[in-house]
């Protein structure tokens, strides 16, 4: 049975790491992404609801009277 020849494996295996590695580096660079993020203010992005205008009791079913 013959010797499974295993001297081009390293080469194989650094190579193929190094190409992903440059790929994705490529598509990352393609990317803009803005220079200072800043925060919004969250009172700004707030919207009223409807169902925040009126005041509404949610009744529990075990504090309900037996029936």
């Amino acid at each position: 049975m013959p010797q499974l020849d295993t001297s081009t494996w390293f080469i194989t295996i650094v190579s193929m790491i190094i190409t992903l590695f440059i790929m994705l580096q490529l598509k990352i660079s393609k990317y803009a992404y803005p220079w200072s993020p800043e925060l919004k203010p969250l009172s700004t992005l707030k919207q009223p609801n409807p169902w925040e205008k009126k005041w509404t009791k949610i009744y529990s079913p075990l504090s309900l009277p037996p029936q």
